[in-house]
């Protein structure tokens, strides 16, 4: 309908167009997914089944979006960050994160059976999406510490939650008033001294969660090709690097992660 008289329309869209020279950092969350796992279930307290999956919905979203230079998840959330720089849908709100957040939310449901070949998906899941600017190195790294920060305390009570109910003979709420008011030293003397567990020697998926960054693999092919000399065909090797998304369970509160990969944050110390 270009050039009609009803073109004027456009002028009630809203521009939403966001600050240049910010990293732009897109978080999804499952919406209703303590109902969602379960209804489907879930094991308790962490399931890697989904986990899997949720890891796996990330890394088609970064293969599509490859101004992402980082994505980390924990639970049923995924944050990514793009690159400063990015001018991916023009830095538009509203298409980055209703693209990204469709995407990864068919890439669940196209998924599901690999990662669930026993569990029937009864309905389909939910995403919600929102995107925050951080003007500063520093803003973008708090933030990522938060996150993992919430991964360990919701992890670390979950853990003793879940042991107290299926192992220690505890109703939920009387787990949830065992737990009351404690502290993660609390936790931990709990786990060791009624479970033998010693909470640091647990998975780090479940501890520290998922970050998946770019890394340059080396990819060898063989592939033949007729001698100049003769007519004989030839087996040669072909090297090429490219980027592969790699994933990590790593600390990211600390500077060690982000001096190995100082490429994340580019030369800018701001």
């Amino acid at each position: 309908m270009a050039n009609s008289k009803f073109e004027y329309v456009r002028q009630f869209e809203e521009v939403d167009k966001l600050l240049p020279n910010c990293w732009i950092v897109m978080r999804l969350d499952g919406r209703g997914f303590h109902k969602f796992a379960d209804t489907h279930g879930f094991r308790k307290p962490n399931d890697t089944r989904g986990l899997s999956l949720m890891n796996f919905c990330a890394e088609c979203v970064m293969e599509e979006f490859k101004d992402v230079v980082l994505a980390y998840g924990q639970s049923d959330e995924y944050s990514f960050v793009f690159k400063r720089e990015t001018t991916q849908f023009s830095r538009r709100a509203s298409k980055l994160m209703t693209n990204m957040v469709s995407l990864f939310s068919s890439s669940f449901v196209f998924h599901w059976r690999k990662y669930f070949p026993d569990q029937q998906l009864l309905y389909p899941p939910a995403f919600d999406g929102r995107i925050v600017l951080y003007p500063s190195n520093l803003n973008l790294r708090d933030y990522l510490s938060w996150r993992q920060a919430d991964c360990h305390i919701n992890n670390l009570y979950n853990t003793c939650f879940w042991k107290l109910v299926n192992d220690g003979g505890l109703t939920k709420k009387q787990g949830e008033e065992r737990l009351r008011g404690t502290f993660s030293s609390d936790k931990n003397e709990l786990l060791f001294s009624e479970f033998g567990i010693n909470y640091n020697n647990e998975p780090e998926l479940y501890r520290k969660g998922s970050v998946q960054i770019w890394q340059p693999t080396t990819e060898v092919t063989v592939k033949q090709c007729k001698s100049k000399e003769s007519d004989e065909m030839l087996r040669r090797e072909v090297v090429r690097t490219r980027r592969k998304v790699t994933l990590f369970h790593t600390d990211i509160i600390g500077d060690t992660f982000w001096t190995e990969h100082p490429e994340i944050l580019g030369a800018s110390s701001s």
